[in-house]
């Protein structure tokens, strides 16, 4: 899971880190000569490079920021273990800020756990209610990039707290910038049973609802960071990622 997830988010940052007037050293020379296949002169046997592409110096500023919020209601129990490592993994990236919410009617910020997932698990307790409206109005209070955010909500979607509200909240974090994905869960086993009228009510604001295995989950994260079309990966991997 830390390779594959290091690998695919680290590539897709990379990408994202792109410019268009790289430094000669940091040059893409196959993108670039791709990119410029229209001004290829035949009588020179050369391409003339129009448009360079390259990436941008390499730093240790943080590029993007992700908020994972994990429902610990009995159903989810493998999620949980799986959303714990890779909350862990990720945080692990230089280039990325991680928090990690755990929630059921109460809400856990277990962000300072993260160097090490078994912690984490120790931090969660499955059961209880559902309160997704005011895990949510907890995890609007840690964004301060929302451009740059992935916000990733692992839930059932059962909700036992304010329904209007849960889905005004999703609705205004998407209007500010906020990539948001939801995830009915993030297991082997498949989408467990969901409330299917809040999976319909969060597809209407263009915010598919979907179960996806681990072995998915860092291709997914990958096409997030790129800011590529989820609903479209989805759509494509659905023996990997079950849609609602």
């Amino acid at each position: 899971i830390a390779t594959h997830t290091r690998t695919a988010v680290g590539g897709a940052l990379e990408r994202a880190a792109r410019t268009a007037r790289p430094a000669p050293r940091d040059i893409d020379w196959g993108r670039t000569i791709r990119r410029n296949l229209s001004s290829y002169l035949p009588e020179y046997r050369t391409v003339v490079p129009e448009h360079l592409v390259g990436y941008g110096r390499k730093s240790q500023a943080v590029r993007r920021e992700v908020v994972l919020a994990i429902d610990q209601s009995g159903s989810m129990a493998a999620s949980v273990v799986y959303a714990s490592v890779f909350g862990a993994v990720l945080a692990s990236l230089r280039s990325l800020r991680t928090h990690l919410v755990a929630f059921d009617t109460e809400v856990v910020d277990l962000t300072d756990r993260l160097d090490d997932p078994v912690d984490v698990l120790f931090g969660t307790q499955l059961g209880g209610g559902t309160d997704i409206n005011r895990a949510l109005a907890y995890c609007e209070s840690l964004i301060t990039r929302p451009a740059d955010t992935l916000f990733v909500l692992v839930s059932d979607l059962f909700e036992g707290g304010i329904r209007a509200e849960m889905l005004r909240r999703v609705r205004a974090m998407r209007d500010s910038g906020v990539q948001v994905v939801v995830l009915l869960a993030l297991s082997d086993e498949g989408a467990p049973a969901f409330d299917h009228d809040n999976a319909a009510a969060l597809a209407a604001l263009g915010i598919p609802a979907f179960a996806c295995t681990p072995d998915a989950f860092p291709d997914l994260l990958a096409v997030a960071f790129d800011r590529g079309d989820v609903r479209a990966w989805a759509d494509t991997n659905a023996g990997r990622a079950g849609r609602a």
